[in-house]
């Protein structure tokens, strides 16, 4: 009877760690019993996501698009600022449920975390001195050229600049500095953040050009965590759904279409990444 009652116990037990198990592995479940969408988000990049200087609420494409999703996902959403770095290792621990931080694609980070259908493309550029502006990529070839830290922007530079020399900082703002103090001869970042850069320097002794040929082509599609088939295809169903209504283009027209400082066109659709004809970096 004693053997009886201990093996009774230990089998519960085991039922109980199962049942555990099957709660953390279903993510979506969690999410949807929470009521809520943790979200990482950048702390401070415009246009995607940057405190309101009059009410410090974060705002901007990002922040609209994790509005969005968790809405169709029928949860509140929760806003999570990280710095550009943490956005992999934030998501990996579970300290957020997924990451839409302007996250391009890269073979790296696919071995770490999931990626959903890319909703956009982008480009990184090499923004140089107003008295570069004519030269090409080959012509920084050795030289040094700033970068983010953990962004796509520095893994680009030995790729697309022969013997080109990654020098990262902490933050965009940090690395477009050291091309205005001459210590490097470029910085990278994205299209966007190039042109708004351009313009803000436009005219002053510190202005700026954005070389002619791009450094890469980048699909941007939303991060999550390995393993959790359910909250990918949640994700990716919201995402479709978003591209169906035409709300996808309203909230890239409102930060980066035709009629912000940006002036894009959205050409994209919401499109599975192994769909796209692009080179990703490692």
């Amino acid at each position: 009877m004693q053997f009886k009652s201990v093996f009774a116990g230990i089998m519960a037990l085991a039922s109980i760690g199962f049942s555990i198990g099957q709660a953390h592995a279903d993510q979506f479940a969690d999410v949807k019993s929470r009521g809520s969408l943790s979200c990482g988000v950048y702390s401070n990049v415009e246009p995607f996501s940057y405190p309101n200087p009059n009410t410090r609420q974060l705002e901007g494409m990002d922040v609209d698009l994790c509005t969005a999703i968790a809405k169709q996902l029928g949860v509140k959403v929760n806003l999570q600022p990280l710095a550009v770095e943490a956005r992999i290792p934030q998501l990996k621990l579970g300290r957020v449920d997924i990451v839409v931080a302007n996250l391009a694609y890269t073979k790296t980070r696919a071995t770490q975390v999931a990626f959903s259908d890319a909703y956009y493309s982008t480009k990184e550029v090499l923004v140089v001195k107003k008295e570069d502006a004519s030269k090409k990529l080959a012509d920084f070839a050795g030289l040094k050229i700033s970068a983010a830290d953990g962004s796509t922007s520095a893994q680009s530079i030995p790729l697309s600049i022969k013997g080109g020399q990654a020098v990262t900082f902490h933050d965009t703002s940090s690395a477009f500095l050291a091309l205005q103090q001459g210590k490097v001869k470029g910085f990278v970042t994205n299209q966007m953040t190039a042109i708004k850069i351009a313009k803000q320097v436009e005219g002053s002794d510190g202005a700026v050009a954005i070389a002619s040929e791009p450094m890469l082509i980048e699909p941007i599609a939303v991060g999550l965590r390995q393993d959790e088939p359910a909250m990918l295809a949640a994700v990716n169903k919201a995402l479709n759904t978003l591209e169906q209504s035409g709300e996808m283009n309203a909230i890239f027209n409102k930060w980066l279409g035709p009629n912000t400082p940006y002036g894009l066109s959205r050409t994209d659709k919401v499109t599975p990444i192994n769909q796209l004809k692009f080179t990703p970096v490692s």
